[in-house]
C-alpha cells in the first residue's frame, strides 16, 4: 500500500466531513488522522445513512467494503465499551476510510448493512460470534465460527485466557454432531487429559 500525500489526506477527510454532515451534522463523534488513514467515529444511530453517502458521494465513492470488525476496551474501562470498525475502499480513487461506531455492552446491537455490501453478511455474522455485537435487521444473524451452542464470545477480552473447558468422545452415549452413536463426552481441562 502506498502512502497517500497529506494534502491527499486533508482534502479526503474534508470531503467525507461534507458527506457525513450532509447526512446529519451531528453525526460525526470525532475525526482524526492515524498514520496517514482518515478515521471518523460516528454516532451509530446514523451508520447506515453515513455509510450509503460515503458510498454514493462524489469525489469519495467508497464502492469495497474490505472489513468490518470490533475492538473490545474493557482493559481500559472505557464506556461504550465496544467500536465496531468499518474499513472502506475506492476502486475508483484508490482511497481508504476507516469508519469507527462506538456500542455500549448493554445495548450491544448497531444497524446492519448487508443493504448496501452483499459481503457485510459474513463480516457481520462474525463480529457478533466473536463479540456478541448483533446487527438489527440482518437477513441471518447467527454464527459462523463457533458451534450454535457455543457459550460467551471468544474475542471479548473477559472471555477466559484458556478458553472453555473442551471434550472430547469416548464410547457408550448419544450422538453429538455426526459423531457415531457409541461415543461419550469426557471433559478435558488440559492437553495431557488425552
Amino acid at each position: 500500500m502506498t502512502k497517500m500525500p497529506a494534502e491527499q489526506v486533508a482534502e479526503l477527510a474534508a470531503l467525507a466531513r461534507a458527506a457525513i454532515e450532509g447526512v446529519n451534522p451531528t453525526a460525526i463523534i470525532e475525526a482524526e488522522v492515524l498514520h496517514d488513514e482518515v478515521v471518523f467515529y460516528i454516532s451509530k444511530r446514523y451508520i447506515l445513512p453515513v455509510l450509503r453517502r460515503l458510498r454514493e458521494a462524489e469525489g469519495l465513492e467508497f464502492d469495497m467494503l474490505s472489513g468490518i470488525t470490533a475492538i473490545d476496551y474493557l482493559n481500559l474501562a472505557r464506556d461504550p465499551r465496544f467500536d465496531v470498525v468499518y474499513l472502506l475502499y475506492s476502486l475508483t480513487h484508490h482511497h481508504r476510510l476507516r469508519v469507527k461506531c462506538p456500542v455500549e455492552l448493554d445495548a450491544c446491537k448497531i444497524d446492519s448493512i448487508c443493504e448496501l455490501w452483499s459481503g457485510a453478511n459474513y463480516m457481520e455474522r462474525e463480529v457478533f460470534d466473536m463479540f456478541g455485537i448483533e446487527f438489527a435487521k440482518h437477513p441471518d444473524m447467527r454464527r459462523i465460527l463457533m458451534p450454535e451452542n457455543w457459550e460467551g464470545h471468544p474475542l471479548r477480552k473477559d472471555f477466559p485466557i484458556g478458553g472453555s473447558k473442551s471434550f472430547y468422545f469416548k464410547h457408550d452415549t448419544d450422538e453429538y454432531a455426526g459423531e457415531p452413536d457409541d461415543l461419550v463426552p469426557r471433559i478435558r481441562v488440559q492437553d495431557g487429559d488425552i
